[in-house]
């Protein structure tokens, strides 16, 4: 009960919606905290009875938890020590070339922004990564950032198909990866963490030699830094999930890369590797969003989505804010399977490993119910199911020739012709997105494919001036 009150007063966005079925849940904190109130009241007085399953289980953990205890008001669990612990200048032993791990004693706190709030753009690290987006000649469509409220409360903007925002449609370019290419091949992933009970999905994953793709938050990797380069060093794929988790549709240019920048640091300071893959928080990208990504050399990894209605996702969030139950998310992954059948690629689902119940639900039942499936499932890390090597999900390891990262490859195929567009605009208000970084021609926008836009030595100068003036979770 402590634990879930905590988590949804110090973390409320993360317990909230993903922009499930085109609908984003903006929780407050009372918000979660009434629901968890009013489960512990049904539980009180008896009655609490949980949906049935509508399919038999093929396999459950023997050490499972009673799909009764999987809820909102579950007692704190103990946790597990972590398998191993590593000293400064460890490698991964299947990554060809990887630089040694720093020691994890040395992250401090002190030397990132401050936990869970999107980092201010006025320092000297965001401003060299602003010049960093501007230079990479990847022009950042003009398109206004959306308000908090979903689709519902920006009607105009989930009219308009051509600034594919995924939120509101599940539209998606050929530069997100939301398939795995072979059939019955499952892209595992896990958002949010590392979390506190993130070692027993690690140790139920190392048991059956199984792999993921962990999407870390930059603030909770500076809350358990061993526990990261314990994933990395297990063989699991390390990639960005942003520093604070906001909607990144809501986020000025200059915002959208503080979050993005500060969370490939603080990966490379803990594991001494740079992601080049990220997931947007609740899935929220459009293409100025992924335009900037791509300027910072990050590929986005969504989950799959069927149709506007029909998406892979577990709902395993909503267990500790009281808003699913446990049956209700299996019944979510029977349709996932059933679903898999059905489509000619493989699949990646949304599922989380910062709370006790998503990892119990994790470990007790989806996972083995998915190793039981037949035929069967090929388990991997996303970049895997993509038929690549673990070292290409970083940049110093990456294989540039075959998998170029975005700027390089955005370079190369503009054979060095395209222009940098800057904005001299400062305005973070709706209706005027940029704050200073590369503005594209509307074409950009519809097409997906990077703009190019000519501007004068003047314009560029003003717009440099103007950005040279713009000035825990548990542990």
């Amino acid at each position: 009960m402590w634990f879930a009150l905590a988590t949804a007063v110090t973390l409320p966005a993360l317990a909230s919606a993903h922009g499930v079925h085109g609908v984003q849940h903006h929780a407050r904190a009372s918000d979660i905290a009434d629901a968890v109130a009013s489960a512990t009241a049904a539980v009180a007085s008896g009655a609490s009875a949980l949906p049935s399953l509508t399919f038999s289980l093929a396999s459950v953990n023997p050490t499972a938890l009673p799909l009764s205890s999987i809820v909102a008001t579950a007692p704190t669990q103990a946790t597990i020590a972590l398998s191993s612990t590593y000293v400064a200048g460890s490698k991964p032993t299947n990554i060809p070339g990887a630089p040694g791990m720093p020691a994890a004693y040395t992250i401090n706190p002190k030397d990132y922004p401050t936990l869970d709030k999107t980092p201010p753009t006025d320092t000297d690290l965001v401003q060299q990564w602003i010049q960093e987006v501007q230079d990479s000649g990847i022009s950042i469509p003009d398109i206004p950032v959306t308000n908090l409220g979903g689709c519902a409360n920006n009607t105009e903007a989930a009219a308009n198909t051509s600034r594919c925002w995924w939120t509101c449609g599940g539209c998606t370019r050929d530069t997100d990866i939301s398939t795995c290419p072979t059939k019955n091949t499952w892209g595992l992933t896990y958002d949010d963490g590392p979390g506190p009970w993130t070692p027993d999905l690690l140790q139920y994953l190392e048991q059956h030699d199984m792999h993921s793709t962990f999407f870390v938050i930059g603030s909770r990797a500076i809350s358990r830094p061993a526990m990261l380069q314990d994933e990395y060093m297990a063989g699991h794929q390390i990639a960005v999930h942003t520093w604070s988790h906001p909607y990144m549709t809501t986020k000025t240019n200059e915002e959208v890369i503080a979050e993005l920048g500060w969370t490939k640091k603080v990966i490379k300071d803990t594991i001494g590797v740079t992601p080049l893959y990220w997931r947007p928080p609740y899935g929220d990208i459009d293409d100025r969003v992924r335009a900037i990504s791509r300027a910072m050399n990050l590929i986005p990894i969504m989950w799959t989505r069927m149709d506007a209605e029909q998406t892979f996702d577990t709902q395993d969030y909503d267990i500790p804010a009281g808003e699913v139950t446990s049956t209700q998310v299996l019944n979510n992954w029977q349709e996932i399977m059933n679903n898999s059948s059905s489509i000619d690629t493989g699949f990646i689902v949304l599922e989380h490993d910062l709370w006790q119940q998503t990892v119990d639900i994790a470990v007790g039942y989806i996972l083995p119910e998915a190793l039981a499936h037949q035929p069967k499932f090929n388990i991997t890390p996303v970049i895997e199911c993509q038929d690549m090597p673990l070292s290409n999900s970083y940049i110093e390891t990456n294989d540039n020739s075959t998998n170029p990262p975005p700027v390089l490859d955005y370079k190369a195929s503009a054979s060095g012709s395209a222009s940098v567009s800057v904005s001299a605009s400062a305005s973070a208000a709706q209706g005027s997105s940029t704050s200073g970084v590369s503005v594209n021609s509307a074409a950009g926008a519809s097409s997906g494919a990077p703009a190019m836009a000519v501007v004068s030595q003047g314009m560029v100068t003003a717009a440099l001036s103007a950005i040279a003036a713009a000035g825990a979770f548990l542990l």
